[in-house]
């Protein structure tokens, strides 16, 4: 099952860099609208492989992992904006910046995963830890919407501007260049830092979130990673109209709060999978429907 997974995923990130995207270039609407069906879909054909291989019982696990991940990344979107229009990146270079900051998150979220479960095996208590910091979360998310996001602030960025030499200007698609002999990074490398130490933070979030569903170290990788592949052809789709979803933040923090909560409650009440899953749905559901009619009636 690994060996198909990374096989899988080594394959589509090869045909996404080297095929379709080889040629750097603005990512219009038709574009994106297909590569993210294509995900979805690549998605739930891989649940229907895991149905086949592990069971109904794991395949829901899949499903209900993949819908948190994917929504809570959805919340990314917000930030990549605003970090795209500090660091004034041309829309051609988008999809570049993300592809390989997803490269990087596929990495960081594997050593996140294994840590996680390596601490849930050994202290069964961190269950509660878990559970309260994602209803926490979730309440902050609730009342503090307002998100203030400070590029210049980044302590990462900072360090790398003290002993990296950087140029002032971009070029063109290259992260480090050379200039009077020696090789320096372009702003363009600055935004990857921000970008790869963003999702890192999201992370810290999200996948908790997961815990609350399965400890299988399989799944728990997998819905992760399927739903951040689908994320860059989710900015280029929602970029312009994520705006319109006023109340898309209100539902992710009900989510946050319903899954710390199940946690919380794991050893009095096994809630089974397929509820989880419902209740995930409709509460994401109810969100963007209030969303529209709000928008509709305003």
């Amino acid at each position: 099952m690994w060996a198909v997974f990374g096989v899988l995923i080594l394959g589509l990130l090869f045909l996404d860099l080297g095929v379709f995207h080889r040629k750097a270039h603005v990512v219009r609407l038709k574009e994106a609208l297909l590569f993210s069906l294509g995900w979805i879909s690549l998605a739930l054909i891989f649940n229907g492989f895991v149905w086949y291989e592990m069971g109904h019982e794991k395949a829901l696990e899949f499903l209900t992992g993949y819908l948190i991940e994917e929504s809570l990344s959805v919340d990314n979107l917000f930030v990549f904006i605003v970090i795209f229009s500090y660091f004034k990146v041309a829309p051609i270079y988008h999809h570049r910046i993300l592809f390989w900051g997803i490269v990087g998150a596929i990495v960081m979220r594997a050593i996140f995963i294994a840590s996680g479960l390596t601490l849930i095996s050994r202290f069964h208590w961190i269950i509660y830890v878990f559970g309260l910091f994602l209803v926490v979360t979730g309440v902050k998310m609730l009342f503090y919407r307002e998100q203030e996001i400070h590029p210049e602030r980044n302590i990462f960025v900072r360090l790398f501007k003290r002993f990296v030499p950087i140029k002032t200007d971009y070029e063109g698609r290259e992260f480090v260049t050379r200039e009077a002999g020696r090789l320096v990074a372009t702003p363009l490398l600055v935004v990857l830092l921000v970008v790869e130490t963003t999702d890192v933070m999201f992370a810290v979030d999200s996948i908790p979130a997961i815990f609350a569903i399965t400890n299988d170290p399989f799944i728990v990788y997998t819905s992760n990673i399927f739903a951040i592949l689908g994320l860059r052809s989710l900015y280029f789709l929602l970029a312009d109209i994520i705006d319109r979803f006023a109340y898309l933040k209100v539902g992710l923090a009900f989510v946050l709060a319903f899954v710390g909560i199940k946690m919380l409650i794991s050893d009095l009440y096994k809630m089974p999978i397929a509820l989880a899953l419902g209740a995930v749905a409709a509460i994401l559901a109810a969100s963007i429907i209030v969303s529209l009619f709000k928008r509709r009636s305003s």
